[in-house]
């Protein structure tokens, strides 16, 4: 590893290789791991260049890739808006300082007491927008009173990324069918809602190998915008209200983000560029703004995950390694069969042979692997491994599953600085929601004294 972050840090992708290993180092020294640490200068980096590709889009932060405090404080810090999945992560975009037109409602199916929140939050915030994916969606908004920017996310009927798991763009569970879109945005303008905007999610990790069919996705909204517009045209002249919501158009096209980043070391940083270029030109001409909802380009890079090595136990045909973080620490692994770089911290590792481990964790399951017969320095116990690209679906996918607390998370500065953005959990932390010990036997010898009990 280099002495310097710094090294890498104008470039389109920081490797595993370019963190300051002493520096990380120094952190699991003070901090214990697992611990994931985030470098909020990457992230600066990372929109700086997602800015100068896309100079007259908006940009909206995926918040589910990850919605840390400091990563939202830093993409408004920057220009950008917060896209949020939940009620939480809207709760959360607030709190970091967000306002209402820097700010997307996007959920998905939203449970009740998440739209309660989301029409709470807009009524403080007349300028955030709303988008429904459903048209029972836009009733149960009614329902409530709401009436005011509304998005309405579309299903385009193309799909691409990483995993077909999140693959959303032909997925029937995302957004209402193209062919319904024009119907469903005029009958929302005629029931008195502000349309501001259609949108639309083709998938998660695409890379440059799925250019074509970003492109044919952003042409298909691109038709579908004009359709939209020109539909709402002979409404607007036909309302008798001077300020008509239907009089407006679209304000903008949101064409989701998705955008991948390299997790393998042999993969070439995803042609940024080219996927503006492409974007703009598929889009066609368009009085409507460009939105885009990058996540993990942001984030992935930013962030490494530190476990330490606990057990090593040579085997037939591997030597299986294990570390104290698990899938419950990072998910991806297990969840996608995704790669996630991983490299030996020890001071002397240079000194090491090369041998094919086996990295697993703590956790009683057989997908709890990090990697497979993957060639590494040797592994001692004690030894403090770094997971790259563990700054995108890491803290957010993780869990209390088998009871093991999460872990903690710590961000530095260009400057050197550190500090812990959020503190490990502990045991207590996993049951506090439980009833004590002391309720529980309380309960129990009373129900024991019932009568249908003794029966």
């Amino acid at each position: 590893m280099s002495d310097a972050v710094s090294d890498a840090s104008n470039s389109q992708i920081r490797r595993l290789a370019d963190w300051d290993a002493s520096r990380l180092r120094d952190l699991a020294d003070d901090h214990g791991t697992p611990l994931y640490v985030l470098d909020r200068e990457r992230v600066r980096q990372n929109y700086a260049r997602l800015e100068a590709a896309f100079p007259d889009a908006e940009v909206l932060y995926a918040a589910k890739a990850n919605a840390l405090g400091d990563v939202l404080e830093t993409v408004l810090e920057a220009g950008g808006g917060i896209e949020c999945a939940s009620a939480g992560e809207l709760r959360r975009a607030l709190a970091a300082g967000a306002t209402g037109d820097q700010v997307h409602y996007t959920a998905v199916n939203p449970p009740a007491a998440d739209l309660d929140i989301a029409v709470e939050a807009a009524a403080e915030q007349p300028r955030m927008t709303i988008t429904a994916g459903a048209e029972d969606t836009i009733d149960r908004l009614a329902e409530r009173g709401y009436d005011g920017r509304l998005c309405l996310r579309v299903n385009p009927g193309i799909g691409a990324g990483h995993h077909e798991k999140v693959r959303t763009g032909a997925d029937a569970k995302f957004g209402v069918p193209a062919e319904r879109a024009v119907e469903t945005v005029l009958e929302a303008a005629e029931r008195g809602f502000d349309v501001v905007g259609i949108h639309a999610h083709v998938g998660s990790g695409v890379s440059s190998d799925d250019l074509e069919a970003h492109r044919e996705f952003v042409s298909r909204m691109g038709d579908l915008a004009r359709n939209v517009n020109e539909a709402l045209e002979p409404a607007a002249t036909d309302s008798s209200t001077a300020e008509s919501a239907v009089s407006k158009g679209l304000e903008f096209v949101d064409v989701g983000g998705g955008f991948g980043v390299p997790y393998r070391e042999t993969d070439a940083p995803l042609d940024l560029e080219a996927v503006a270029t492409a974007t703009r030109d598929a889009l066609g001409p368009l009085d409507a703004r460009l939105t885009i909802e990058p996540g993990r380009y942001l984030v992935a890079d930013a962030g490494v995950l530190l476990t330490r090595v606990n057990t090593v136990k040579p085997a037939p045909e591997t030597t299986v390694v294990g570390v104290d973080a698990g899938m419950t620490t990072l998910l991806r692994p297990a969840m996608y069969g995704s790669y996630h770089p991983i490299c030996n911290l020890a001071s002397d590792v240079d000194d090491r042979s090369t041998l094919e481990q086996t990295v697993t964790g703590p956790i009683c399951e057989s997908a709890d692997v990090f990697c497979t017969d993957r060639r590494l320095p040797e592994s001692a116990r004690g030894d403090l491994l770094a997971i790259g690209n563990a700054g995108a679906y890491g803290y957010e996918m993780a869990s209390t599953y088998n009871s093991r607390p999460r872990p903690a998370s710590v961000v530095f500065e260009a400057d050197g600085s550190s500090r812990i953005a959020r503190r490990r959990e502990t045991l207590d932390d996993v049951v506090r929601l439980e009833r004590s010990g002391e309720e529980r036997q309380t309960q129990s010898a009373e129900t024991a004294g019932s009568p249908e009990v003794r029966r």
